[in-house]
């Protein structure tokens, strides 16, 4: 996926989980403050910390409060896209690399009581899939998640029930980042979803983990990266 308009700027705070504040440099070379949007609702404290580089897409509405969206960050030398919306976009755009061909693919499936990111049919089966966005690195490890997630854990749980009545169940976790050695559940911040990820690939839910190609405006799926748990 491709950003249109995209630019540097210096990351000030957060006043909301929706809104941060960015130094920009404007054409006669002062600084001025421009309120963004933020493309992720997750606590991200290890990323937007006061002086961190940040990108900035361009919004062409003039209806919108803030004319700019906040979606990538420099950790030092590592761009991670960390917009809450891509790990779909992106997944959707390589959905049969990663499951394999596909009848059909349909996006914000329903069923039952729950809403899946993508339903597929492929070889007669039915398939669902879920995808979690992961932006937390520590020690070239990539974790998720980076918040206690019920969502994630009631969606993982549903996948794993599914799977046992005999559906092809995908959980795929889209690093926003490259270089990683690899995946893990964040066990040490929730426990119960690492727990979850291992009764699910015993369940027969494929848990798998890819990196991104990531540019600062731009975001491709890259390979996949090994998914690791305690069992």
């Amino acid at each position: 996926m491709k950003y249109d308009n995209v630019i540097q700027g210096t990351f000030i705070d957060r006043p909301n989980r929706f809104i941060a504040n960015v130094m920009l440099a404007s054409d006669n070379g002062s600084e001025v403050v421009a309120r963004c949007h933020v493309k992720n609702t997750g606590r991200c404290l290890e990323l937007l910390v006061p002086g961190a580089k940040v990108v900035l897409s361009i919004s062409d509405d003039p209806k919108r409060k803030t004319g700019y969206d906040l979606i990538a960050v420099y950790k030092g030398d590592l761009l991670i896209n960390m917009d809450s919306q891509a790990p779909n976009a992106v997944v959707k755009e390589s959905f049969e690399k990663i499951v394999g061909k596909c009848d059909n693919v349909v996006p914000e499936y329903r069923y039952g009581d729950s809403r899946f990111d993508f339903y597929a049919e492929r070889n007669g089966e039915k398939v669902f899939a879920e995808v979690k966005g992961v932006t937390l690195e520590s020690d070239g490890l990539a974790l998720f998640p980076d918040a206690p997630t019920e969502r994630g854990l009631k969606h993982i749980r549903e996948l794993t029930g599914l799977a046992g009545s005999g559906y092809r169940c995908w959980v795929i976790f889209l690093i926003q980042m490259s270089g990683v050695r690899g995946f893990s559940p964040n066990y040490a911040m929730q426990p119960e979803l690492g727990r979850a990820c291992e009764e699910a690939v015993a369940a027969g839910v494929n848990v798998v983990a890819y990196d991104c190609t990531v540019a600062e405006d731009s975001l491709w799926l890259g390979d996949g990266v090994p998914v690791i748990l305690h069992s």
